[in-house]
């Protein structure tokens, strides 16, 4: 019986799609844990296919193609180096199973499929996979591992299953997503596992952006005693290896000086900034550009870019109307050299013109109203995506949580765009971080230290600039009083009764359930956004358009 084992735990960042990248990324972490003297190398969640594949892996070639690469890097641990878990597809008997691949000696010595397929929120495994059997234990150079696919942690039985038939260690791969504070929650629902079974636990989670997902790694060991023996950063790809000793019949991890805890602001804003980046980097995009309008959701999201890609990366173009105020000027001028962006300024008075008196013979006069307020907003991106059509850059959306929520934004007008940076943050979120982000530039940013914005920016009351002396409580209830009923809404689906019991105005709150229920349409159309929270519109949380049903009768 072996007493020492040295396992390289390889967080990375898989590109879903890209087999021979990724085999490049596993390829150089095997390399890499060799120079660090590793055993074995465990690698994420369908690591060489990139994670989560969803009908992507439906095509047969698709699958043959990643069995190819698994096979190509199981050739390649003949060399006596450190054996391999890579995760990947597993076709088997007319079955496709999410699997793990143990690859050394040069071939594959043995694969585990995932038993608990998750089918809620963002996962709907169920459609794709099947499910396969409660693993066993698979031996490798004189231990048994306890390998495991994420969701099978979450619960139990498998942990036990491998328990009882022997397993020294439980090891799971994970394609975990991020959202705010779940990676304490994840330590804590580890532990039981650990109580349960007597044995050490290996969480490791893939880092990266993938569509509105973010992947924040933060992947951790916990001793047989509960104790945190690693801690990996989150945010950031690594290789780490961890020294195992038997005691008393017992493997047990050296530790080792743990990364240090991040608070919830740094958490959203490096989300932020990773899933803008991979976002960019992965569909090849050369920058992005967003108009600056002088208000805090633009320049809240022009900081998150120049952190995430470079201000040489960044492009800002401000289009004021004549209802835009000097003061937004002079802010969106501020916030632009304070980033070191490119700011291009172009009114849409003449197309604002045009389209008056293209709409005359029909209307008999100018638009009036929203139709005028809303010609602006579609004017301004009309210019944006001409920007971006001609340049090949991608453009940003700036609106927030709060706005999609209640309809408050424009269709082809303020809604266009690639990405949307801020589309998972309530209006007072955005404004806690833009203090925030003042005060601290957080670790990997690229952009500058001290202020990213005027304070004036933070503090002046929101306003669209749509028509004279506009602000958006006129058409909105404050954004303190707004935020607190759309979280109980959105995120814990409380009800009108529940939250006028709580204290709300009923009023008010009726009008918020209106304006929720009836903006659903707007978002089915608004762009991907990184998902920070556990009620994401769009993965998370999906209504119907069509809906008849009106709690507020």
């Amino acid at each position: 019986m072996n007493d020492r084992l040295r396992i390289a735990l390889a967080q990375i960042d898989a590109h879903l799609g890209d087999l021979q990248g990724n085999a490049a990324r596993i390829r150089a972490a095997r390399a890499e844990a060799a120079r660090l003297g590793a055993d074995l190398v465990v690698t994420p969640e369908f690591s060489i296919a990139g994670y989560p594949p969803e009908d992507l892996v439906l095509r047969p070639a698709f699958c043959t193609a990643a069995e190819a690469a698994i096979q190509a890097l199981a050739a390649e641990t003949a060399d006596g180096g450190p054996g391999l878990v890579v995760g990947g597809p597993w076709i088997e008997g007319g079955r496709r199973y999410n699997a793990l691949h143990v690859l050394d000696g040069g071939k594959v010595i043995a694969r585990r499929a995932k038993h608990e397929l998750p089918n809620y929120g963002v996962f709907d495994e169920k459609r794709v996979f099947d499910a396969g059997p409660a693993p066993g234990p698979v031996a490798f150079r004189g231990f048994r591992l306890g390998l495991m696919i994420c969701e099978d942690w979450w619960f139990p039985a498998v942990s036990e299953t491998l328990a009882e038939t022997g397993a020294d260690i439980l090891i799971s791969l994970n394609g975990s997503p991020f959202e705010i504070g779940k990676a304490g929650r994840r330590v804590d629902l580890a532990v039981p596992r650990v109580v349960e079974t007597g044995l050490p636990f290996v969480f490791l989670n893939q880092v990266g952006g993938q569509d509105e997902l973010v992947f924040d790694g933060a992947s951790f060991v916990l001793n047989p005693d509960r104790s945190l023996a690693v801690q990996m950063p989150g945010f950031r790809e690594g290789v780490v290896v961890t020294a195992w000793t038997r005691e008393d019949g017992v493997l047990v991890c050296a530790p080792q000086p743990l990364a240090p805890v991040m608070d919830e602001p740094e958490q959203a804003w490096r989300a932020m900034m990773l899933g803008l980046a991979d976002y960019v980097a992965k569909n090849r995009f050369p920058g992005v550009l967003l108009g600056l309008s002088g208000g805090i959701d633009s320049a809240v999201t022009a900081a998150v870019a120049v952190d995430a890609l470079g201000a040489d990366r960044v492009r800002a173009v401000m289009l004021p109307s004549p209802y835009t105020s000097e003061e937004s000027l002079r802010d969106a001028a501020a916030c632009a050299a304070l980033l070191g962006i490119r700011l291009d300024t172009m009114p849409i008075d003449p197309g604002m013109q045009a389209l008056d008196a293209m709409l005359l013979p029909t209307l008999g006069g100018p638009p009036q109203g929203l139709a005028a307020e809303n010609i602006q907003a579609r004017l301004r991106g009309l210019t944006l995506m001409a920007l971006s059509n001609a340049t090949g850059w991608m453009l940003l959306t700036t609106g927030n949580k709060s706005e999609m929520s209640t309809g408050y934004a424009t269709l082809y007008g303020d809604m266009c765009g690639g990405f949307s940076v801020l589309k998972d943050l309530y209006k007072t979120q955005v404004s806690a971080l833009a203090r925030w982000r003042n005060a601290v530039r957080p670790d990997g940013a690229l952009g500058p230290g001290g202020p990213v914005m005027p304070e004036r920016v933070i503090l002046k009351p929101p306003s669209a600039e749509l028509r004279p002396g506009q602000a958006d409580q006129d058409s909105l209830p404050p954004y303190p009083v707004l935020d607190a009923i759309l979280e109980a809404m959105v995120e814990r689906e409380e009800s009108v009764a529940a939250l006028v019991a709580a204290g709300h105005d009923r009023a008010t709150v009726e009008r918020v359930r209106r304006l929720l229920d009836g903006a659903e349409y707007k978002r089915r159309q608004a762009p991907p956004g990184v998902k920070l929270t556990a009620r994401a519109f769009g993965r998370d949380r999906r209504y119907p358009i069509t809906n008849g049903y009106d709690e507020t009768r």
